[in-house]
């Protein structure tokens, strides 16, 4: 283990949370003990100073390996991850990039797509063509996802149900009959019935 890590307590893998964390409470820690009298404040002092040099070494350590992720071969790196469905892990490498080309946008797009986020895919191509616009590749995806997005909303539009096409509620194939007249019709037959019955003509 790294003797930076190993006098602050914790391991390589470590987050920023927690790296920041553990160099506070040790900080506080021997900032108070270094007013104790004699060797044991001597030794607070000492390791107050061996602190700030630790955390200062881990700190510019993890920069250093942040900026070395933004060469090519890392995207090439987050490309081979894409075509192997690993699509977690090259959000992640993607995450840890520093400066953002515009081959990292179109990365970014196809991670995005392969999650079925086609807008934020389609924004991300969008600054990619806008760094890189004579970028053949951004374009011809760009396209591509274009045509497929009309293609399926003409699908969607094919299989969607014709509005008023089937009788509503009460209507009959050849006309609509209000229901009220329907009503008000069978009324006046059973009045007309019940008097010719009871009251035949003479």
């Amino acid at each position: 283990m790294n003797e930076h890590y190993e006098f602050l307590g914790l391991d390589e893998n470590a987050t920023e949370e927690e790296l920041a964390a553990r160099y506070q409470q040790l900080r506080e820690k021997y900032s108070e003990e270094r007013w104790q009298d004699g060797e044991a404040g001597n030794e607070a002092a000492r390791n107050l100073t061996k602190l700030d040099v630790a955390y200062a070494e881990i700190t510019a350590a993890r920069q250093e390996k942040g900026k070395q992720t933004t060469g090519q071969g890392s995207l090439e790196a987050v490309a081979q991850l894409l075509k192997e469905n690993k699509v977690d892990e090259a959000q992640r490498m993607l995450d840890d990039f520093n400066e953002r080309s515009a081959e990292w946008h179109y990365l970014q797009a196809v991670v995005f797509y392969k999650k079925n986020w086609t807008n934020d895919s389609k924004k991300q191509l969008e600054i990619a063509m806008q760094m890189d616009p004579d970028n053949l590749k951004y374009r011809n995806a760009y396209g591509k996802m274009n045509a497929k997005n009309d293609y399926e909303r003409q699908q969607e539009q094919k299989q969607a149900p014709y509005v008023n096409s089937a009788p509503m509620h009460g209507e009959q194939m050849g006309g609509n009959i209000c229901s009220d007249c329907m009503t008000c019709c069978c009324a006046s037959m059973c009045a007309n019935t019940c008097l010719n019955c009871c009251c035949p003509m003479s």
